[in-house]
């Protein structure tokens, strides 16, 4: 079942929103990843974890911080490393 609401939204959410095919859908999916978010906090929480919107940040500006030292040198070692990698397991498969 389904159920038809009107939402009023900032200006870029709205522009993102206008270049999806299937908004509906978008909009489902970006609920659900929250909902699984709470349901995860919870549990956590439950299990005497308890995480804050504030080390949600925190761990988001890490992450960020770490992306940005990630220099196209990295990259490209990264690639050369991924392709022996893959090399030796199709070798070890034989």
């Amino acid at each position: 079942m389904t159920k038809k609401i009107a939402v009023s939204l900032p200006d870029d959410v709205a522009e993102r929103l206008a270049r999806e095919p299937n908004v509906s859908a978008f909009v489902a999916r970006a609920v659900r990843r929250q909902m699984a978010g709470e349901q995860t906090r919870a549990v956590l929480s439950h299990a005497g974890f308890a995480i804050t919107d504030e080390d949600v940040a925190r761990a988001h500006a890490e992450m960020q911080q770490l992306a940005a030292g990630i220099t196209p040198e990295l990259r490209e070692q990264a690639t050369r490393v991924q392709t022996e990698v893959r090399a030796a397991r199709a070798r070890a498969r034989r």
